[in-house]
């Protein structure tokens, strides 16, 4: 019979790909999610699993729940038997955080204490935790490994992600029967290959990628670089992207380690490579100068891809799509420098030594494969999982 795992917040971003990886992998599934950052889809479940289903050809058990309700999380828990919970609910945005501390302290610390609660009341001690390497604050030094110093975090995203570390840390130590893999994630960027499930943020993006993105496709106007006067080779901050693929894929591998009873573990996911802005949307203008049909692409996409506006995108189309099957897009993508973010760092890049040697996980893909299938799923969801 098939493991059944708990995802919290798997109707997400990076939840929806680790649901897939869980699924593909033979493991059962179960998602809970408020639908804060997700689109609902048209029936029961959210627009992400419904795709993620079609992708793996296997239905994805769904219940819209807030992991603050704990009334609700040991009902749950009575109705199912879980092996492991992977935890991704809460909120995560650095910005956003440092303008609405209590909120981000309120969602992600209560409601990890209410689902670490419920866990403890139906015996399920094994737990995946997405952690971030925003605990680590301003490095010390580069490449960050797990024995770096943590708690300095510069906002309360990256503080409420180091508090939970604790509390998971201390249960550990106080109840021997407890199993806890901390991974603590760098950027995750990218979409599976398919082009059917990806970023889709609600609002306006607040991570840099997403928002190069509908820069591409014509969403958003320009991209706001928050500070071109670090201590960089271009003065704009220095990132460690890694494929979201690669992500899911290293929490299988921390889902077959629990098997060892290894207490508490702490591993770095990312790539050990650090690029700046200014180098992501160079990456991603390269990403978008490929051929594809004229006549898949909406009028959006071909206004913002041919600099036409839209008014005339009817003509354009008419005229590209006998003489012309397919169109070489090569996009400028649009910047302007402003002040420094408040809470953000110069630079931070991983040491994933550690998680190859322990988890047998390294990433697989480069910035160009990143790139590439976030364009992809761009191209083909232009307004996101909502009707193109």
């Amino acid at each position: 019979m098939a493991e059944r795992i708990l995802v919290t917040g798997g109707a997400g971003y990076i939840g929806s790909h680790c649901v897939l990886q869980l699924a593909e992998a033979g493991y059962e599934p179960v998602v809970i999610d408020n639908l804060r950052n997700a689109a609902r889809g048209p029936g029961a479940l959210p627009e992400s699993l419904q795709r993620v289903q079609r992708i793996a050809q296997t239905p994805i058990a769904f219940q819209e729940l807030d992991i603050t309700d704990g009334a609700a999380l040991r009902k749950l828990f009575s109705t199912h038997r879980f092996s492991a919970v992977m935890h991704f609910a809460g909120l995560k945005a650095v910005g956003e955080s440092v303008r609405r501390p209590l909120e981000y302290y309120n969602v992600n610390l209560t409601g990890t204490i209410r689902l670490l609660e419920a866990m403890e009341a139906y015996s399920v001690r094994n737990i995946v935790f997405s952690s971030s390497a925003t605990v680590y604050g301003d490095p010390q030094y580069l490449p960050l490994d797990e024995k770096h110093p943590v708690g300095g975090c510069t906002n309360p995203y990256g503080k409420s992600k180091y508090f939970i570390e604790e509390m998971i840390q201390d249960l550990c130590k106080a109840e021997k029967g407890w199993n806890a893999i901390l991974l603590r994630y760098f950027n995750p960027i990218g979409a599976h290959e398919s082009g059917m499930i990806g970023e889709d943020p609600q609002g306006i993006p607040n991570n840099l990628m997403p928002y190069v993105a509908q820069v591409a496709v014509g969403r958003q106007e320009f991209l706001s670089v928050f500070g071109n006067d670090y201590e960089t080779a271009d003065g704009t901050g220095i990132r460690d992207y890694i494929h979201v693929v690669d992500l899911a894929k290293g929490h299988i591998a921390a889902l077959k380690k629990l098997k060892e009873n290894c207490g508490c573990k702490i591993y770095n996911l990312g790539t050990g490579t650090g690029y700046s802005v200014l180098q992501m949307v160079q990456a991603m203008e390269k990403a978008s100068g490929r051929e594809v049909g004229a006549e898949s692409l909406t009028p959006v996409v071909l206004s913002a891809c041919l600099g036409s506006p839209h008014d005339s995108v009817g003509a354009l189309c008419r005229a590209l799509a006998a003489p012309c099957p397919t169109v070489m897009l090569s996009l400028q993508i649009k910047y302007k420098i402003t002040g420094r973010r408040e809470g953000d760092v110069a630079a931070c890049y991983a040491n994933p030594e550690l998680a190859e040697r322990e988890l047998g996980w390294k990433a697989a893909f480069g910035l160009d494969k990143m790139c590439e299938d976030l364009w992809r799923w761009q191209l083909q969801n232009p307004t996101g999982y909502s009707k193109n």
